[in-house]
């Protein structure tokens, strides 16, 4: 019985289950009983410590943390073992180690999504407790386990796709530059429009927190200019969704006047109206590859590989079409 099924039937977030599972507070009474009824009925039981791998978030995310309790969660049933879940909170200044509770537990090892500081992967060495980082935001030091998806690659195929289909302005709002795989997903898109001929115009970029709402306030900024783009690459889906606002005011229709491309392939990528392009990042595989390697390290095998990336690939869908005739840009061959 896993958590995001108890979570489901309860009604509730899996960070609430998690919350009564683990006695801490923060959860309304008569939630509470529901939870508990439940772990009751389903026979829901703490696992042995050493049993137990930790998925550890700075802050879930429903729409993409969603994804990767599904593939920690997979490969926990395969093997027998049961997933704690760990939310540091939107403020992990607040509490001078986080990490220290995860090291108290001594799980057999720690799929973390949350990028750890050196002092806190220290922590956990000196405890003997494995762990892998999730795609990684920083440059990690040699020798650091992790699982990551070709970032670089996907940007430019984003970006090929749409100059294939006859655009030349192209916009992108982009992640944060400190954000590693923003950095990588911006580059590709350089190094399409490049390989095409096409000059970067800087005032076609531009760098925002990975949101729906800054996502739209960017895309204004882009759709608003004397010369704005006829298509855009956002650097996430969430992103994506917000410039489908922004479109939407500024009375621009998608596919007819703007293409759009998103990256990550949420689920709710597929239910928009029109369903979004975007680049398909193998969240739930990435997450079972993490959680595969951080058992097997827990185990004291030694891995083939401490660093792994999985490929992304293109999902097409209805919002990319050739620009408009009276959109000024190179038709297609």
């Amino acid at each position: 019985m896993t958590i995001s099924y108890i979570a489901e039937t309860a009604g509730v977030s899996v960070p609430t289950v998690s919350k009564v599972i683990n006695g801490r507070a923060g959860v309304a009474a008569e939630t509470r009983a529901r939870v508990e009824a439940l772990i009751s009925e389903f026979g829901y039981r703490r696992a042995n410590r050493r049993n137990l791998v930790e998925l550890v978030f700075s802050r879930l995310e429903d729409l993409w943390g969603m994804e990767i309790i599904r593939g920690v969660e997979q490969v926990a049933r395969e093997q027998r073992v049961a997933v704690v879940l760990t939310e540091f909170g939107p403020r992990p200044d607040a509490v001078a180690h986080p990490i220290d509770a995860t090291v108290a537990r001594r799980p057999a090892c720690v799929v973390t999504v949350a990028q750890l500081s050196q002092e806190q992967r220290d922590q956990l060495r000196a405890k003997e407790i494995p762990f892998v980082v999730f795609d990684p935001t920083v440059e990690l030091p040699d020798g650091v386990p992790f699982v990551g998806a070709t970032n670089w690659a996907g940007g430019r195929s984003a970006a090929r796709h749409l100059i294939e289909l006859g655009h030349r302005r192209i916009g992108m709002v982009a992640g944060p530059d400190h954000v590693l795989c923003c950095r990588a997903r911006l580059d590709g898109y350089r190094a399409a429009l490049e390989g095409a001929g096409l000059a970067l115009d800087p005032d076609l970029v531009v760098r925002t927190e990975l949101t729906r709402d800054h996502g739209r306030v960017a895309a204004l900024t882009l759709l608003t200019a004397r010369n704005p783009p006829t298509a855009i690459f956002a650097c996430n889906d969430l992103q994506a969704l917000g410039v489908y606002q922004a479109a939407r005011e500024v009375g621009s229709r998608i596919p007819q006047d703007l293409s759009v491309v998103g990256f990550d392939d949420l689920p709710v990528a597929a239910l928009v109206d029109p369903p979004l392009t975007t680049v398909h990042q193998p969240l739930a595989e990435m997450a079972v590859a993490a959680t595969e390697l951080a058992l097997a390290l827990g185990r004291g095998e030694a891995p083939t590989r401490v660093g792994i990336e999985l490929a992304t690939t293109l999902t097409v869908r209805a919002s990319t079409a050739p620009p408009s005739r009276d959109a000024g840009a190179v038709a297609p061959g």
